[in-house]
């Protein structure tokens, strides 16, 4: 296996690792998942920049690499759930339309074509990414501030950091959605069977 297809495939090994350590109850546990998270997103893009530069780029590195992203992508948003700092709807908006554009993306693979990222699908990873990164800081800062600051100072930082969380993540959605319908008519005739 080739060095961009490790990178991909290692996302997946590292969204798992995100969760243990977000999930850790140790002190440090959400400094580690943020950086086992910036870690995973840094080969987001590496793995593609190094197919096209060493001309290694494969099927499977076309259709691993957004599988790849999804992995992380919802163990991330999943984890904020279960802590309680996105709403479940949003991620379920989130979660249907990855599982749809995956299951396009393995009918075109049963008729013999791949469908790789486009653009707008990169952006909404890129979107994706930025929420689950502000989301984790915001962790962070809280349970530095938990222990320092007086009461009135914590309910300020959990209403602000809240509300950016959510506008954060109410764009992600918005975003997902629209690359979501926007694949899904450009590739409308391997729906069709066509």
């Amino acid at each position: 296996m080739k060095l961009p297809n490790i990178l991909t495939v290692s996302r997946i090994g590292l969204a798992f690792l995100f969760m243990l350590a977000l999930f850790s109850h140790t002190g440090y546990g959400r400094f580690w998942a943020l950086i086992l998270f910036l870690l995973a997103s840094l080969t987001d893009g590496l793995d593609g920049f190094l197919a096209r530069r060493w001309n290694q780029t494969s099927a499977f590195g076309a259709l691993m690499d957004p599988i790849a992203d999804k992995v992380l992508v919802l163990a991330a948003f999943l984890s904020f759930v279960e802590i309680g700092i996105v709403p479940a709807w949003m991620v379920l908006l989130i979660f249907t339309r990855e599982f749809l554009i995956t299951g396009l993306r393995l009918v075109a693979v049963r008729q013999g074509k791949v469908l790789a990222a486009e653009r707008g699908g990169k952006h909404k990873t890129v979107s994706q990414m930025v929420a689950i990164a502000v989301t984790l800081v915001y962790l962070i800062v809280l349970d530095f501030y938990k222990l320092r600051a007086p009461a009135d100072a914590l309910m300020r930082i959990e209403q602000w950091g809240t509300q950016i969380v959510l506008v954060l993540t109410a764009i992600t959605v918005a975003m997902t959605l629209t690359s979501g319908v926007s694949f899904a008519w450009r590739h409308r005739k391997v729906l069709l069977g066509s």
